[in-house]
């Protein structure tokens, strides 16, 4: 019997990375054990219909993933039919792509440790690589990212040596892209869609905390309210 919600993890197994670790621990915490959380690998996402079976998506940090286009499928997915969705670090990337390529048309968008010679490197090594740095993040008014924490800003935990290329922010201002959470020199963090019921990705990984004491990052218990919001709404459809 499955539990009544089910969360998609996009992504290639490592069972020796500890995000991989810690995102399961992070979603029974937040959910009381009430979640069944499945593996989606890049290669093999699938059909729409077989998507349509989760009730949200998280897409897991670990690039390079084996499959790119696999990852944006179902991160596509997510974004066009209203499903939640949190991505983070690898996840963050992706979902900056997938986001600029499908809903803005810039085709050429992508990331440079994959492809160094891209027309449009989106993605794009940081001035400074974040791995194992812990650092404050400031939440934008109004995010879902500050009524998450209930606070202006948190201090969160970083593996990662990539991000958005601020060359190009100009390519995604005034479309749904709204930035959520930048770091004390104001390079972004976090973003979200605007019109979307819950669609955030965090550069930083909150599910590092459920490591450190088993507790649950309040972004994940968001992300989880949202996931049992709509197996009530798919009940109530079919009801």
């Amino acid at each position: 019997m499955h539990s009544s919600i089910r969360v998609g993890l996009i992504g290639d197994l490592n069972e020796q990375q500890k995000a991989h670790q810690a995102i399961p621990k992070a979603l029974h915490a937040a959910s009381g054990g009430d979640i069944e959380a499945a593996w989606i690998p890049t290669d093999d996402v699938g059909t729409r219909d077989q998507l349509a079976d989760f009730h949200g998506f998280w897409c897991v940090p670990g690039m390079p993933y084996r499959d790119p286009a696999g990852a944006m499928q179902a991160i596509r997915h997510a974004r066009v039919t209203g499903t939640p969705f949190l991505g983070t670090s690898a996840g963050f990337q992706y979902a900056l792509l997938e986001f600029a390529r499908n809903a803005l048309g810039l085709v050429e968008a992508d990331h440079q440790k994959s492809n160094p010679k891209a027309g449009i490197p989106l993605i794009s090594p940081l001035g400074c690589a974040l791995a194992g740095v812990k650092a404050r993040v400031h939440f934008s008014q109004g995010s879902i990212l500050r009524k998450a924490y209930n606070a202006g800003e948190s201090v969160e935990e970083y593996h990662c040596s990539f991000g958005l290329n601020r060359k190009y922010l100009r390519m995604l201002e005034g479309s749904q892209f709204c930035v959520s959470a930048v770091d004390d020199q104001h390079d972004i963090r976090a973003f979200e869609l605007d019109g979307h019921p819950f669609f955030v990705a965090t550069l930083f990984q909150p599910e590092l905390q459920s490591l450190h004491g088993g507790e649950a990052s309040p972004l994940v218990h968001a992300f989880v309210h949202q996931c049992a919001g709509r197996v009530r709404g798919i009940s109530k459809a079919a009801s």
